[in-house]
């Protein structure tokens, strides 16, 4: 699965980088600052591709949206101006499910998108646990070996309370099964996916292209590393979260 992760890459930079349209910058959100602990329901950066002119070439666009998808066909909770809550909040969508899911085969179609990440949090249950207890849990912090940001597939959507108000754009993290490695940690993953196919899953023109969700994700240049618990709450946020925790058990020695 994915419920955490970080992410410090400013989205002009980011825009820059993939050749995209910055519309994140100055948006008014704390989401143009790092985020080290990014956690359900907080405004995230994600890059769709768009057209500007109903006959134009689509082009890439860094978006501010809301994690946690929201149906066009959500009703609003109680305010009126946010949708209701009390269901699943769907910050994840699994890969066999997003064509024939009511809540994601819409988007699935037309509304794709990239979810970009220094890397995300994984938690390995204590093998040891006692059967009915609550079981302790390991962090770890995942990553590409080189830094770079990685890329998560995701599928996002527009949803107002009525027709007059302002929309509400949100997503969610595509996960497949975790393979390699990372499936000793967890039985589920973010679906990774590479930059030659980026414009195809984007193409707001095409259809979902069935293969780009079933494949296993290429994990060759993914490292896992053991973290600090403090990243278990969501009051946290720091370089230090995604730190070895040898490390900071190393530097704790020299205080």
């Amino acid at each position: 699965m994915c419920g955490r992760f970080a992410v410090t890459t400013d989205p002009a930079r980011l825009a820059e980088k993939i050749k995209a349209i910055d519309e994140a910058t100055g948006a008014g959100s704390t989401a143009e600052g790092p985020n080290y602990n990014v956690a359900p329901t907080d405004t995230i950066m994600t890059v769709v591709a768009r057209h500007s002119e109903p006959d134009d070439q689509p082009s890439r666009r860094v978006r501010l949206m809301r994690w946690g998808l929201v149906p066009p066909w959500a009703k609003a909770g109680p305010d009126g101006g946010l949708p209701d809550t009390k269901g699943p909040l769907l910050i994840n969508a699994r890969a066999d499910k997003v064509a024939t899911s009511p809540a994601f085969r819409d988007s699935a179609q037309r509304k794709r998108c990239l979810v970009p990440m220094d890397g995300w949090y994984e938690w390995q249950t204590n093998p040891d646990a006692v059967p009915g207890q609550k079981a302790a849990k390991t962090p770890f912090f995942l990553r590409r070996r080189d830094g770079e940001p990685v890329f998560m597939a995701g599928l996002w959507s527009v949803w107002k309370p009525d027709k007059s108000a302002a929309p509400l754009l949100s997503c969610t993290i595509i996960t497949t099964d975790a393979v390699g490695p990372m499936a000793e940690i967890h039985d589920r993953m973010p679906l990774m996916l590479a930059e030659s196919d980026w414009d195809a899953w984007l193409n707001p023109d095409a259809p979902l292209d069935p293969e780009l969700v079933a494949g296993p994700p290429d994990v060759h240049d993914i490292e896992q590393r053991r973290v600090s618990t403090l990243v278990n709450s969501v009051r946290n946020n720091g370089p230090e979260l995604i730190e070895a925790a040898e490390r900071q058990s190393e530097q704790m020695k020299l205080l």
